[in-house]
């Protein structure tokens, strides 16, 4: 679409304003007969603008009648109006049909490589297997397999349901469905005991087939059984089963935070400088000096590529480096306020490991003081099913 359009600004096309209580009908009309309308934009309920090539301008007259609406031409725009606006200046003809030559050039080639998709998959590990492959920014798409780099992915990776990759313009978008790595199933006609998944005290056992090996009160350790596989009958002997059931715990969750009393505190000063910098391709050009003015400051950098269309990127790239100076203060805690914030710190490394919040039992906090800081450790009790399924191996 984008080229089609871009086609269009060579060949010529015009504004168009169109005036009707059937514009729906008109639209239809055009796309009956393959006539390509861009930049639709509707006025009100009776007009609307629209651009038409100077060829399918000439066609949508009958069409317009035919639908009992007005047509008008707004603006004309291309580069044949252009030439005629322009014509004695040809040094900006020249180069502006060098730049035509050399974006029609560029469009051959990946500029952009999007990952998208991958959620615990680390991008530059997709990145590296790419660039293995010969996919890169740079790339020529004429002639590029994308279903061997595919399979190569598939190959590499086997934390990767299905991989494809889509090129539209100068940029191509690799997609990633990661797989659902589950554990080995256990079949039910598998003998199996229930076995513990962490360490905590025994609160409830419910045995729907196996023999418990555990009590009530009872601490365990992680892997310890607690529903055995099997079942002893006074005539039948011992007899293997699937094992099912739940047993559930009180299980301890433990952190420690540390807050020194006398802290260095950083405190923007307001002042702040930008760098620019240009990347084309592989080559840089800094439009700065490398040192910053500032002693003590924070750097953030972004990068923007440049595009025409929302694919058709260019091998430009622009990176700004902004410096934001700060000064670092000395900051004294009291006892209460540096354990008020390690107590803060420890429930948030506990409260990201628990599912189930509405579980929490309890909580116990510790600590240890120091002159230079104090020391908190938080433990959480916390009631859960520690059952798992374990396959007996003979």
């Amino acid at each position: 679409m984008y080229f089609k359009i871009l086609l269009n600004y060579i060949l010529g096309y015009v504004q168009i304003e169109i005036e009707g209580y059937y514009i729906e009908r008109f639209i239809n009309f055009c796309h009956q007969q393959k006539i390509f309308l861009w930049n639709f934009k509707k006025k009100t309920e009776a007009a609307a603008t629209f651009n038409v090539s100077i060829q399918d301008f000439r066609r949508i007259k009958p069409i317009a009648k035919k639908s009992r609406c007005k047509v008008k031409i707004g603006n004309k725009k291309g580069l044949p109006f252009l030439f005629y606006r322009y014509q004695k200046r040809k040094i900006f003809f020249l180069c502006l049909f060098l730049i035509m030559i050399a974006i029609f050039t560029l469009s051959h080639f990946i500029w952009n490589i999007e990952i998208t998709g991958n959620e615990t998959i680390d991008k530059a590990e997709i990145e590296k297997i790419l660039q293995e492959n010969n996919f890169k920014i740079g790339k020529s798409k004429i002639g590029l397999n994308t279903k061997e780099v595919i399979n190569q992915i598939r190959l590499q990776r086997n934390d990767i349901a299905w991989v494809g990759i889509e090129i539209k313009g100068t940029n191509a978008t690799v997609k990633i469905v990661e797989a659902n790595l589950k554990p080995d199933i256990i079949q039910e006609d598998d003998y199996c005991n229930i076995v513990a998944t962490k360490e905590g005290r025994i609160t409830k056992i419910s045995a729907g087939n196996g023999t418990p090996v555990v009590k009530e009160g009872e601490v365990i350790t992680k892997g310890s059984i607690l529903i055995g596989g099997w079942l002893e009958g006074k005539f039948t002997g011992t007899r293997y089963v699937h094992a099912n059931g739940e047993v559930w715990a009180k299980v301890w969750y433990t952190a420690t935070a540390q807050v020194p009393f006398k802290q260095l505190k950083k405190e923007q000063t307001g002042n702040v400088e930008n760098k620019y910098s240009v990347k084309i391709n592989n080559f840089q050009i800094n439009f700065f000096k490398t040192l910053s003015k500032f002693q003590k400051y924070d750097t953030i950098e972004t990068s923007k590529k440049l595009k025409l269309f929302s694919n058709l990127y260019l091998p430009i790239e622009i990176t700004q480096k902004r410096n934001e100076e700060y000064t670092e203060i000395e900051v004294t805690y009291s006892k209460d306020e540096a354990k008020q914030m390690a107590i803060e710190e420890a429930k948030q490394k506990i409260e990201g490991q628990i599912k189930q919040k509405e579980n929490i039992l309890g909580e116990q906090i510790h600590e240890k003081q120091t002159e230079q800081y104090i020391e908190v450790e938080v433990i959480y009790e916390v009631l859960e099913n520690i059952a798992t399924k374990e396959k007996i191996v003979f």
